[in-house]
């Protein structure tokens, strides 16, 4: 969320940042809401000091006059009441277009309406060649008897999946090499829940209910399950001051994560590319202002070094405008090389790591004390992703697989499963 005053003195970017974040939002209509609550308030204490000098005429009145004046100071309250109900009916419409408004961006997001208009910066490694036709991630599960999605279909619907066998180490492994390398970096565990307060979600910048959000809501409670642990780790320093000395504060967290993914459809969704369920390590840090663009590069080298041990070819994206998201600043993707996607392969996202400066953090109420301002100011709060396990178990069999139908675990992922071959 950003400040009204900050909207007020840099419309110009806010529009900007609205249109090419393409947004459904007029600021017109928020900034009118916002001079009708500045109205309905001075309306509201002119009547409230009118009737405090009512209240003393009342005092000081003769007893002839006294009835006539308490039905005067009725009406006066009435007045009041009523003021303050218009007020916070406005008001409630005014939070609501508050809560559409996006971050701005940097000056170096290209502008693009999405994915397709996004700008790579980097490349590691060719994209892997085979010498035999190979098999898709689905296909090769099957093969091997670790991946099952027709079970999943059975218990819980489409897009669920069950890991069977050497496919649950692989699952396992990968979780514990992300945790080991982000905690070698500074960061500090955390196994966190997988819902969080409808409160909590609106606050780390997603929809919990309504048409398009992408979260399993639980009827009749405040509570949804999380499509990220960004949610909950956010939450977790939500209504917090924190020390300048605690700073940065670096979590490296595990949760389930649960998504509708309402609207994918089509061959590029297929299998574990987009699922309801996954497990994922998220990684997390709470910064000084002026420390959040060393943190967003010091994030990107750090999944990349992940990536690097596990010899994917993948490439870096400088995200555009149209899919930066609501509250990012700024945003990189790793997007690894995927055999099987299409039909020559492809490049598909399979982490990101955003700078969302204060959007969160104002929404969340996470401040710190300013050493040299002596002031609580708002932190600034940065994500990326450290393992998506559905997709990056998704690029290993298809990188890694063998004319034989096996599939050859990477070195540095070995001493985690225990085997160098499923």
């Amino acid at each position: 969320m950003l400040d009204i005053k900050f909207i007020l003195s840099n419309e110009a970017k806010v529009r900007d940042s609205i249109k090419n974040k393409n947004v459904d939002l007029n600021l017109d209509d928020l900034i009118k809401l916002y001079e009708q609550i500045k109205s309905k308030r001075q309306i509201i204490e002119d009547l409230r000091a009118k009737s405090n000098r009512h209240s003393k005429r009342i005092q000081e009145c003769n007893p002839s006059e006294r009835e006539i004046l308490v039905e005067e100071g009725k009406m006066l309250k009435k007045d009041i009441s009523n003021a303050e109900k218009r007020l916070r009916s406005i008001h409630k419409s005014f939070e609501e277009l508050m809560l559409k408004v996006p971050n701005l961006y940097a000056a170096d997001v290209p502008i693009g309406k999405d994915d397709t208009q996004n700008v790579v910066i980097k490349k590691y490694l060719e994209p892997t060649k085979f010498d035999f036709k190979p098999l898709n991630h689905i296909e090769i599960g099957q093969k091997l008897g670790i991946l099952d999605f027709d079970l999943g279909t059975k218990v819980a619907g489409r897009k669920f999946y069950f890991w069977k066998g050497k496919g649950v180490i692989l699952d396992l492994a990968l979780t514990r090499f992300a945790i080991d390398i982000a905690q070698r970096n500074g960061y500090l565990p955390l196994i966190t829940p997988d819902i969080a307060k409808d409160a909590i979600i609106l606050g780390s910048g997603f929809t919990p209910r309504g048409p398009e959000t992408q979260i399993y809501s639980i009827e009749g409670m405040d509570i949804s399950l999380i499509g990220t642990a960004e949610i909950a780790v956010g939450g977790m320093l939500s209504d917090t001051l924190l020390d300048h000395t605690d700073l940065p504060n670096k979590y490296v967290a595990f949760s389930h994560c649960f998504r509708t993914e309402a609207g994918s459809h089509g061959r590029e969704s297929r299998g574990l590319y987009r699922v309801h369920q996954f497990g994922k390590v998220e990684l997390y840090q709470f910064v000084e202002p002026k420390d959040s663009e060393n943190a967003l590069e010091e994030i990107l080298s750090l999944e990349e070094d992940i990536y690097q041990q596990l010899q994917l070819p993948y490439q870096i994206v400088n995200t555009c405008t149209g899919d930066l998201g609501a509250p990012a600043f700024k945003k990189y993707d790793i997007e690894a090389w995927m055999p099987c996607k299409g039909d020559e392969g492809g490049y598909g996202e399979i982490t990101s790591v955003s700078n969302c400066t204060d959007f969160q953090s104002r929404r969340l109420k996470i401040r710190y004390k300013n050493p040299n301002t002596k002031k609580n100011e708002f932190v600034h709060t940065l994500n990326g992703t450290a393992i998506a396990l559905s997709r990056a178990s998704l690029v290993l069999l298809e990188n890694f697989q063998t004319e034989n139908g096996k599939v050859i675990i990477p070195e540095a992922l070995r001493p985690y499963t225990g085997f160098d071959m499923i």
